[in-house]
């Protein structure tokens, strides 16, 4: 124990603090590290997103193509080989438009068939 030089007396002790039951001094740092939240990008960009504006393209593309198929009504003489029909100018353009997507995607699916078997071979 030290006592001040001059009188000979033992120092004064500074007061205790309260005791805080439970309590952390407001000075202390927290126990717990911030809760990191996701960046507005990480939410914005999900499949759930992409598949929401697939669907919102979906839409507006079947509306044009009602649109263009409602003004477009006369009638088409086609004749194919031994075949013969009419049908409306729209839903005519409608059909080629999809029997062309179906040769195109036949002729890439035997083209990757071929790819896939070269890529096997030793």
């Amino acid at each position: 124990m030290s006592t001040n030089a001059e009188s000979g007396t033992p120092p004064a002790r500074e007061p205790e603090a309260e005791p805080t039951a439970g309590r952390e001094p407001e000075h202390a740092p927290a126990k717990h590290a911030p809760v990191k939240r996701p960046k507005p990008d990480a939410l914005v960009r999900s499949r759930t997103g992409y598949t929401w504006m697939a669907l919102l393209a979906a839409a507006i593309f079947g509306i044009i193509l009602l649109i263009f198929i409602l003004q477009n009504l006369d009638k088409v003489q086609v004749t194919l080989l031994f075949w013969s029909f009419s049908l409306p100018l729209g839903i005519m353009v409608l059909l080629s438009v999809i029997l062309g997507a179906l040769v195109m995607g036949l002729v890439g699916g035997i083209r990757i068939l071929q790819l896939r078997h070269a890529a096997r071979q030793p």
